[in-house]
């Protein structure tokens, strides 16, 4: 009989084959004895001790399904080569992309100096009344603006319609230049030309080695100076110090973050009180829509020897 192990913080319930076990454990404590011939292992909020502690115990292990958009986590486990890995890509596209939109509409409504203002019982004159609409020179409204959206995925595919309904337009930026999902993409060879037009950035780059720090000075410098940063991928794709940097010289005009190089954000970070930076906790996903059925499509694909969904290439 098949052992499946789902974690305690999923709350979706697959439907399986009558001849498969099926064992909760908790994701705080390591993996009690009884459950270790287990070969189907869902992970979901797993702290990096216990998968590790997981990876080494569990020895007849076949397939390991991260709820997670990103592998990244359940990669650096150190589960055995022959063990499939598969993500949760699909699963956060809804919820990432109406946090994104929700980020971008607060830094355009600098809805972050409002409650500061708020906090202080300050009217803010500055942010209110009447005032003059500039685009190209100010990103105050979607309307109008160029978003430019690093990592062109199935993220960004739910992501642009919305910002198009709203007036945006929308380019996208990934490895190789063509047409997706009905919209432009440029590749990253010609991001230096499309970065001064640009008055929003917005990264949706998972945490890879090629990724790491390519947001950086050199991206800032290229940005108007009216731009904003948004980034909802991994935190190690931006450089923070450089990014603090760009703000208080005045070379961008700010940056909504959900995910950092650090987490949780250590409460000494200058992230924190930098008027014009936006933090939210990892907020954008933490809901995976789908999860039951995605595991239930992959665990049949197991037992009969088909193709998985979401396959991590492992090199």
């Amino acid at each position: 009989m098949t052992t499946l192990l789902l974690p305690s913080s999923m709350s979706d319930s697959p439907t399986v084959p009558a001849d498969v076990r099926v064992v909760r454990y908790d994701i705080s404590e390591p993996l009690p004895d009884d459950v270790l011939d287990a070969e189907a292992l869902v992970v979901w909020g797993n702290g990096h001790r216990q998968m590790a502690d997981a990876a080494r115990r569990l020895t007849r292990l076949r397939w390991v399904q991260t709820l997670a958009a990103g592998p990244d986590s359940a990669l650096a486990a150190g589960f055995a080569p022959e063990v499939v890995i598969t993500s949760g890509r699909g699963l956060h596209d809804g919820p990432v992309a109406e946090h994104t939109l929700a980020l971008l509409l607060a830094a355009a409504r600098r809805l972050p100096e409002c409650v500061r203002a708020q906090d202080q019982h300050r009217w803010a004159h500055e942010l209110g009344g009447v005032q003059e609409f500039r685009p190209g020179l100010e990103f105050r409204s979607l309307a109008g603006s160029r978003v430019l959206v690093w990592g062109f995925g199935s993220i960004a595919a739910r992501l642009a319609p919305m910002l198009t309904a709203l007036g945006a337009d929308v380019q996208g930026v990934a490895r190789s230049a063509g047409d997706r999902h009905g919209y432009p993409v440029i590749s990253t060879f010609d991001l230096p030309d499309a970065l001064p037009r640009a008055d929003v950035l917005v990264s949706l780059l998972p945490a890879t080695p090629q990724n790491e720090r390519v947001i950086d000075g050199a991206v800032f410098d290229l940005l108007p100076d009216h731009a904003f940063v948004v980034n909802v991928g991994r935190g190690s794709v931006l450089d923070e110090t450089a990014l603090l940097t760009a703000i208080r010289d005045g070379r961008i005009a700010g940056a909504a973050l959900d995910v950092f190089d650090t987490e949780p954000l250590p409460a000494d970070s200058p992230l924190w009180a930098e008027p014009r930076i936006l933090v939210t906790p990892h907020a954008a996903g933490g809901r995976p829509l789908g999860a039951g059925a995605l595991v239930s499509e992959n665990l049949v694909a197991l037992l009969s020897g088909g193709d998985l969904r979401n396959v991590v290439p492992r090199s």
